[in-house]
């Protein structure tokens, strides 16, 4: 039986249409026929500081509301999680860092199951950086690749491409065709 896959593009950047989201863009319009689209800017859906309760009372973290509810409901809603974070010193952005710290807490909120819901999923990245060197981007690739090892995921790999101003990717020709192929498979 085939499912249908469902993309959920988390977009990490404080500014919208930035150059992680316009090469997130030209990826996605490579996506299979029928596949689903979901697109949440994390700006627009602030989460608090992550308090790490683990040690304290019985180490169990309350359900999730607000924009917690809906990143989380998105999240076990996707087959396929593309974060889509520009180049932040070298990782990424502080609220995609803030959504990723807010999983440990929806792995101890009883009756989620989240760690074993998130196994067979397939995590993949997408960034933007404004110098050549793509090994620049090594520290985001890394956070990304080990949180998928972590909750037994499928690694899709991080889509660079470079650019600092404002549309600047749309001239990375090396980096839009590596998009036409990103999610191919």
């Amino acid at each position: 039986m085939h499912t249908q896959r469902t993309f959920l593009f988390l977009l990490g950047s404080p500014r919208a249409d930035g150059n992680t989201e316009l090469l997130a863009r030209h990826a996605a319009e490579q996506l299979p026929p029928g596949a689903e689209q979901q697109w949440l800017r994390l700006a627009d859906l602030p989460l608090p500081d992550f308090e790490d309760l683990r040690h304290a009372g019985d180490g169990r973290y309350p359900a999730p509301t607000g924009h917690g509810k809906v990143l989380l409901d998105a999240t076990l809603g996707a087959t396929d999680l593309v974060i889509a974070s520009p180049l932040h010193w070298y990782s990424v952005s502080t609220a995609t860092k803030r959504y990723l710290d807010h999983w440990s807490g929806w792995m101890r909120v009883p009756g989620v199951d989240f760690k074993s819901r998130m196994a067979g999923r397939k995590l993949w990245g997408i960034t933007a950086l404004a110098g050549q060197d793509p090994a620049d981007a090594d520290a985001l690739a890394g956070t990304l690749e080990k949180t998928a090892n972590y909750l037994t995921m499928e690694w899709g790999g991080v889509l660079t491409g470079n650019g600092s101003e404002p549309g600047d990717v749309l001239n990375d020709s090396a980096a839009l065709g590596r998009a036409k192929e990103f999610f191919a498979e």
